[in-house]
């Protein structure tokens, strides 16, 4: 542990308690990330997206900032709206999906694919009429794109913004390359792999967006997100705002973001720049190392971007 790790160590207990709180660990039974001995899962430890996603600030705004976009995408957000019940339980919501890019990014590889088949077969069952009127399935293959999409261009901002290393054109390419496969096998097509395939397929897919009545639901549930943790109030409004400054300049302006949220969200971003190293000094154990330890590497290896990126 470094000096300065060991000065912040004080100040990170009440961290990792708020962490575990809000995002405990699955009981006896769940996913073993320490077994078996020597498998890589889907990434491996010299993937980029095993460092991207050791975050927590990064991926925790990140992923706040992915579903306000996905609540732009008329047919995501009608799967949503007709088959989950966001409004009574949206923490349970996030907690699903942490679990999923957790399993998928680090789990031993057959448990990274059942959790794929778990999806892909829930999937099947989702599908109905959008708020236009217009059929969607959640199986559909561009749907899953613009769904990957959604998160893996705002992980990146999430990491570029709150995470500790400077992100290179390559390190950002490699990326975006790595993680499609999660989408490809999900269903999804044309999945971009780089930054510049993503930004053509934003600019293709951003005339169909809209911000409609349910996506100013969808946000008003959003804005008062419970989270059963100390502090619940201003964690959330942290978090939010922090995941809000990371949005591109056209959602912000689909968003309807005014003068005000755009400078909670600077003081947001800002504010959780200056915690995230006591988060990264109070979760030390988390998936990210406990995979490292499965496959006998120093978790220390993911404080360095991979040679070949």
């Amino acid at each position: 542990m470094t000096a300065f790790a060991r000065l912040l160590r004080p100040a990170s207990a009440p961290i990792r308690r708020w962490v575990l709180t809000a995002f405990p660990r699955p009981p006896s039974g769940g996913i073993d990330y320490e077994h078996p001995a020597g498998d890589p899962g889907l990434f491996g430890p010299s993937s980029v997206t095993w460092r991207m996603h050791s975050d927590f600030c990064g991926m925790l705004a990140g992923g706040l900032c992915a579903l306000y976009l996905q609540l732009l995408h008329p047919r995501a957000l009608a799967g949503v709206w007709d088959h989950s019940n966001f409004r009574e339980d949206l923490v349970g919501r996030l907690r699903r999906t942490t679990a999923f890019v957790g399993a998928t990014t680090y789990a031993p590889t057959h448990d990274a694919q059942a959790m794929i088949e778990r999806v892909r077969t829930i999937h099947g069952h989702v599908r109905g009429l959008d708020e236009a009127g217009l059929p969607y399935a959640a199986d559909d293959p561009d749907l899953l794109t613009w769904v990957h999409v959604s998160e893996m261009s705002s992980f990146l901002a999430g990491y570029r913004s709150y995470g500790p290393m400077t992100v290179s054109a390559p390190v950002a390419d490699a990326y975006l390359d790595e993680t499609r496969r999660v989408a490809e096998a999900l269903g999804a097509r044309d999945v971009p792999r780089s930054v510049a395939e993503m930004d053509a397929y934003i600019a293709r897919v951003l005339p169909s967006l809209v911000f409609g009545e349910r996506s100013r639901v969808v946000l008003e549930v959003l804005g008062r997100l419970d989270l059963p943790v100390p502090m619940a109030g201003l964690s959330r409004d942290l978090f939010l705002h922090a995941g809000a400054a990371l949005l591109p300049d056209w959602a912000a302006s689909l968003l309807q973001r005014s003068d005000a949220d755009l400078r909670k969200a600077k003081l947001a971003r800002g504010t959780l720049r200056g915690m995230a190293p006591l988060f990264r000094v109070a979760l030390t154990e988390g998936v990210a190392s406990r995979s490292c330890r499965r496959v006998g590497v120093d978790p220390g290896l993911l404080s360095h971007w991979p040679l070949q990126a």
